[in-house]
């Protein structure tokens, strides 16, 4: 399946993968290969699985970065301030 990133939080390791189904996907930070970092908008293809916890993804595969993130960089981590900062924008 695939979808697009909907939320990642990289300090906490956990987001969200709106699927193209409609339905939205818990990801954990284990689910993705070592060095992925997921951004808001990054599409993505997974496998999607049905747990006692509700839908997740799983083996996650980046297919197309949602910024214009450089090639390597790491994202930058989200803080209270930063949050506050885009919170008073809107």
């Amino acid at each position: 399946m695939e979808g697009k990133v909907k939320f990642f939080n990289t300090r906490k390791g956990f987001g969200f993968i709106q699927g193209d189904d409609g339905q939205e996907y818990f990801v954990h930070q284990t689910a993705l290969p070592k060095g992925t970092f997921l951004r808001e908008n990054d599409r993505v293809a997974f496998e999607a699985v049905e747990t006692d916890r509700g839908k997740q993804a799983r083996d996650i595969t980046l297919l197309q970065k949602g910024s214009d993130m450089e090639e390597g960089e790491e994202p930058k981590e989200e803080t209270e301030e930063t949050e506050e900062t885009e919170e008073k924008e809107e």
